[in-house]
């Protein structure tokens, strides 16, 4: 049986990081297949080069926290998008949502989503925090030039938030 604990997904996360997932790269045929399965109306020809927030739900699922691909609390979107993982953690009352700017300490296991990483805007990216640092952030993100990796990124402005799952989450829809 798969432990749902934060713990869990942080070993998970740096595992499925270190596969490497990838999408359309260097003449390789993608294989994003298990990390897009899980959205309906969606492909991995869609997929390619935007996929960093299914990765975070991949993992999840893969740590034994069952989640749907798009829960009742997305009002907009599904969790192939940072913006759904936001909606949802906002909404559902047993996930922490703490603001990049608020004191909080993120911990293995936690979610990060980054603002202006790639693209000036928004939820543009996100990940599985592995470690915190003195300065920075090691997490396991998808989609790192198309390709999933563990990345140090600095705790800075680009931090939008940070998403807390508790241990032993079990969406059920209200």
């Amino acid at each position: 049986m798969k432990k749902a604990t934060r713990e869990h997904l942080a070993k998970v996360a740096k595992e499925m990081a270190l596969v490497p997932f990838h999408g359309a790269v260097d003449g390789l045929e993608s294989n994003l297949a298990p990390v897009v399965r899980p959205f309906p109306t969606w492909n991995i020809r869609e997929a390619d080069g935007l996929w960093c927030a299914a990765f975070v739900l991949y993992c999840c699922r893969e740590a034994g926290f069952e989640i749907p691909y798009r829960p009742n609390e997305c009002k907009t979107c599904h969790l192939a998008a940072c913006f759904g993982w936001e909606e949802f953690a906002i909404n559902d009352h047993r996930i922490e949502y703490h603001k990049g700017t608020e004191a909080f300490v993120p911990k293995a296991g936690d979610i990060v989503i980054y603002d202006r990483v790639f693209e000036n805007r928004e939820h543009d990216h996100m990940g599985i925090v592995l470690e915190k640092r003195e300065h920075a952030l090691l997490a396991a993100e998808g989609n790192v030039n198309n390709i999933s990796g563990i990345i140090e990124r600095p705790i800075d402005e680009h931090i939008r938030a940070y998403i807390r799952i508790p241990d032993g989450y079990q969406y059920r829809a209200k």
